[in-house]
């Protein structure tokens, strides 16, 4: 019974002045026929009669008016849309949120906290009042959010930052207000009710003063500073979940605060377990062949974010469907990614010469990738014709690895050098398509001798820190000619020694060269099982990082404690030589 008191007291407050309104037009229709009934006959009937015209009259003149304010205003004050759902409806569970483990345990502990705010208020604790949550694109924020307003049982109230923002001053406060004011109706109702704040920086980036008065946003957001302060009694539990692309130190300082966004969990793109379930989740809702391997579609796509995949799987039976194949291969997926980040394929006319040097560029990409590259593996290479580009080799990472040693620069040099020095072996020439291809290992020379200290001539240091800081004047400025020179020089000799290095192992493994390059001159693209049967028909295995094998394997020898060589032995890994099947799953 006092539930339904609330929610009839909740109706009044946002309905109360239509009833009333309702209520005086009955009563003045009321005395209308009683005043009619009283008149004569004759001045009754021209009463009634000119009504129509009168009512005629004031519509045309109502029409007038919205049209003018429409035009003026152009809907700039009119309200913002701000429905609320039952968190039931939303219908969004944790097991409905695949690959982000991390940000959904947090989440989970938000949810016990919602449901144990009782619990909470005994042992003298606050509620949370502000959740923010941060990641890039397409990792799955929202879906996070309205997961837990369906595991807490309580209203969800979803809104954009851009709904705020408008040109006339104050009306986005108005709406802050408007927004909270429903937001505190909805709590004294239901017990609790979340707001979630999609593109939070739009209205929450660090306010700027001057002496022309305060921005409209900045009005904005004093606003919302304001109602989230005022988020405290039993009528007001309420949870502000915020939601942004940006980096967190864009958003304004007082935002952040305790008793504001103060609690945040970071939603980083999916590791390789939560790319391979994504996959699994995603191709089960199409009809796909069985022998697709999940794991190593993983591989492929390191960085990859939720909505990524899922555009990949869509993509790929789109694909499947113009084939007129059944069900999705593993053959549609690979053109699937292709297609997102490259373009449709063309089917331009180019002459066979020029076709056989981009198989030349491209199969000498490859064939160094999988010799010299300690970490990455080639994915596909192919002389398909897409957007700009006559060919494309990928090689992606076997794992995330978030520390680059030199190791890895090297090979990244080696790697770009490899198709320039592939044409230059055959065709004692090269063409334009290697400009890129320099552009690529000659900024990682110089990253590596100008800011990492990784050249061989003692030069350490970031001789770009500091860029911008005298006086408006880059520091190089205040650089002598020679410290200049020598750096230099150090980035040459980077890239000649890395040249050295490819065109030794391109001039060994010729036969190798000629036989993938003729073989992609027939099918025109070599997916990744395809490229590691011409190396190992040949008698070559990839050799992944032994030095550093060897240094681990020193390292599980030595007097460690019990358990840490237990946890060591517990990620070991076997090398590539001795298990041939870690090379079929990149």
């Amino acid at each position: 019974m006092a539930r339904l008191l609330r929610r009839f007291k909740v109706f009044m407050m946002f309905h109360g002045v239509k009833v009333a309104i309702t209520a005086v037009i009955l009563i003045l229709l009321g005395l209308t026929w009683w005043g009619l009934s009283s008149l004569e006959s004759f001045y009754r009937k021209m009463t009634l009669a000119q009504l129509p015209i009168q009512l005629m009259v004031g519509g045309l003149h109502a029409l007038i008016f919205v049209f003018v304010y429409m035009r003026m205003f152009g809907k700039g004050f009119m309200s913002m849309k701000k429905t609320s759902i039952k968190g039931q409806k939303v219908n969004v569970h944790f097991d409905d949120v695949i690959g982000v483990d991390e940000a959904k345990d947090e989440a989970i502990e938000v949810v016990n906290l919602l449901q144990d705010h009782t619990r909470i208020k005994q042992v003298g604790g606050k509620i949370i009042k502000g959740l923010l949550l941060v990641g890039p694109p397409g990792t799955g924020k929202t879906l996070l959010a309205k997961a837990i307003a369906t595991e807490a049982g309580i209203p969800f109230m979803s809104v954009a930052g851009s709904e705020f923002v408008e040109m006339f001053v104050g009306v986005g406060a108005s709406r802050v207000r408007s927004l909270f004011k429903k937001a505190r109706a909805m709590a004294y109702a239901e017990g609790a009710c979340i707001v979630f704040i999609d593109e939070l920086e739009v209205i929450g980036k660090a306010r700027q003063f001057s002496f022309m008065g305060s921005q409209e946003s900045n009005t904005t957001q004093n606003q919302l500073l304001v109602e989230m302060d005022g988020l405290k009694g039993e009528d007001s539990n309420i949870v502000v979940i915020g939601a942004t692309n940006a980096d967190e130190s864009k958003l304004d300082e007082a935002l952040l605060r305790p008793g504001r966004f103060d609690r945040k969990i970071y939603i980083s793109r999916p590791y390789a377990e939560g790319r391979e379930r994504l996959f699994e989740f995603y191709l089960n809702k199409v009809k796909f062949n069985p022998d697709i391997d999940c794991k190593r579609l993983a591989n492929y796509t390191v960085e990859k974010s939720p909505a990524d995949i899922e555009n990949i799987v869509k993509e790929a039976s789109l694909i499947s469907t113009r084939e007129k194949r059944e069900q999705v291969e593993m053959k549609d997926l690979t053109a699937a990614m292709e297609r997102i980040d490259l373009g449709i394929k063309r089917f331009r006319k180019i002459s066979e010469k020029e076709k056989l040097n981009t198989a030349y560029h491209e199969s000498g990409h490859a064939v160094v990738c999988y010799y010299l590259h300690p970490l990455d593996d080639v994915f596909k290479i192919s002389i398909a014709t897409r957007s700009n580009t006559l060919g494309v080799f990928h090689h992606q990472p076997l794992e995330e690895t978030y520390g680059k040693d030199r190791e890895w620069y090297l090979a990244q040099i080696k790697t770009a050098l490899g198709g320039y020095a592939a044409e230059k072996l055959r065709f004692k020439t090269t063409t334009h398509g290697v400009s890129s291809d320099f552009q690529n290992a000659t900024s990682m020379a110089h990253l590596m001798v100008w800011r990492l200290g990784m050249g061989s001539n003692g030069s350490i240091g970031d001789y770009y820190a500091g860029a911008m800081t005298r006086d408006g004047v880059n520091p190089l400025a205040y650089m002598s000619d020679e410290q200049k020179n020598k750096l230099n020089l150090e980035t040459e000799r980077i890239l000649q020694e890395c040249m050295t290095a490819v065109d030794e192992i391109l001039s060994k493994e010729i036969d190798l060269l000629d036989e993938m390059v003729k073989q992609l001159m027939e099918k025109e693209e070599l997916e990744y099982d395809e490229i590691v049967d011409i190396c190992q028909k040949h008698g070559k295995t990839k050799i992944r990082r032994l030095e550093s094998e060897g240094l681990l394997q020193r390292f599980r020898d030595s007097n460690l404690s019990d358990d840490l060589k237990e946890k060591l032995a517990k990620n070991e890994e076997t090398p590539l030589e001795e298990n041939p099947k870690k090379e079929e799953t990149p």
